[in-house]
């Protein structure tokens, strides 16, 4: 069996199957942006089908686990899996390491700010928290990257020591009123949002989660070079496939003793997550660079390619600014369908206008990055 991944990293050819990745877990976020899958879960189609799909793409209220949970760490693990792809190319143009360590700080400062910056649209004021993506990938891609060049093993016991003392202080905390470990608005990461006056608790989301998450970003680094190593291609899938298998036993076995909650990050949600993600990562492998299905991946793999644009301009209002325009023409055409089904089909259409935007920037060989 040809060993394509590293054909790729020899030609300087892009890793279709992680763009493939990356793009489907991206079109997932802007989708979100598009309020499609609000518009799933109305009150007025209850108990259908289509409002059971709905409620899988809106985060588990606590104690649980649904198919949007899985997005946000998609991303950072994805991000761990260039990691290595991107420092090879580098070295191979004759960077230093110097220099190469200088880029990421930058660009960690730079994800910071953007971080911020979309917190500060909203209020209209400088606000600073570190419960979005990118305020918690600046810490966790940085983190990752400074332990890159070190043994498997020790990378592996570093993401699982932090995983440790993250359990260690939620179940320790010593402060009254914030030491139960796994209660909304109770517990050390709450405290630590108060602390510091970016509190979050209308979701409880926290800023320490970027603690726990550098696991899936560590990951993610042990993924690429496995996927830049000289094992065939069948090799790469069977232990991304048992290592998937593994977290996800160990994860869901945790449940008992410690609950799977993504607003908190614990650690069996941390390690349960990683599973579905190895996982999704071997069949991305499997589907693309195996069965060579390059004509379905590419679909998504348009959007992976310019993913921090597509999310910051879906973000900033660029989906309602679409919406806003299209809405007229909607009204139109699919008016008689009922509010609730014109309200769907106004989802879908911005989102595939989205995606246009993106195969566009795609034909004109326009990508961004910082």
């Amino acid at each position: 069996m040809t060993n394509s991944t590293v054909d790729s990293k020899k030609t300087g050819e892009r890793l279709l199957s992680l763009d493939f990745f990356r793009g489907f877990t991206m079109f997932l976020l802007i989708a979100a942006f598009t309020h499609l899958f609000t518009y799933l879960t109305d009150p007025a189609i209850e108990g259908t089908i289509i409002h059971f799909i709905g409620r899988q793409f809106q985060h588990h209220p606590w104690n649980g686990l649904r198919p949007w949970d899985l997005v946000q760490p998609f991303f950072m693990f994805i991000v761990g899996v260039a990691i290595p792809l991107s420092f090879a190319n580098r070295t191979k143009r004759g960077d230093s390491y110097s220099q190469i360590l200088r880029h990421v700080i930058k660009r960690a400062f730079l994800l910071l700010l953007l971080g911020w910056a979309l917190y500060c649209i909203g209020p209209g004021k400088i606000v600073f928290r570190f419960q979005n993506v990118l305020a918690q990938l600046s810490v966790t891609y940085l983190i990752a990257f400074l332990i890159m060049r070190k043994s498997v093993k020790t990378q592996i016991i570093i993401s699982f020591a932090l995983l440790a003392i993250t359990e260690l202080i939620y179940r320790e905390f010593p402060v009254v009123g914030f030491n139960q470990p796994f209660v909304p608005g109770h517990n050390f990461g709450t405290w630590f949002d108060m602390l510091y006056g970016g509190e979050d608790l209308h979701g409880y989301w926290v800023s320490f989660n970027a603690i726990p998450s550098t696991a899936h970003t560590i990951w993610g680094v042990l993924a690429g070079k496995l996927l830049m190593s000289d094992r065939t291609a069948r090799q790469k899938l069977k232990i991304l496939i048992i290592a998937g298998v593994i977290g996800l036993v160990v994860g869901y076995g945790l449940n008992p003793v410690t609950p799977i909650i993504k607003r908190i990050n614990t650690s069996s949600y941390i390690i349960v997550t990683g599973g579905w993600t190895l996982l999704t990562l071997a069949f991305s492998y499997w589907i693309v660079d195996i069965k060579k299905q390059k004509k379905i991946a590419m679909f998504f793999a348009i959007v992976g390619m310019n993913p921090l644009f597509i999310y910051l301009f879906a973000h900033v209002s660029g989906a309602n600014f679409i919406e806003k325009i299209i809405h007229p023409f909607i009204v139109v055409l699919f008016g008689w369908t009922g509010e609730v089904s014109l309200n769907i089909i106004t989802g879908m259409i911005v989102l595939f206008l989205l995606w246009y935007i993106c195969y566009w920037m795609y034909k004109k060989k326009i990508f961004i990055k910082i």
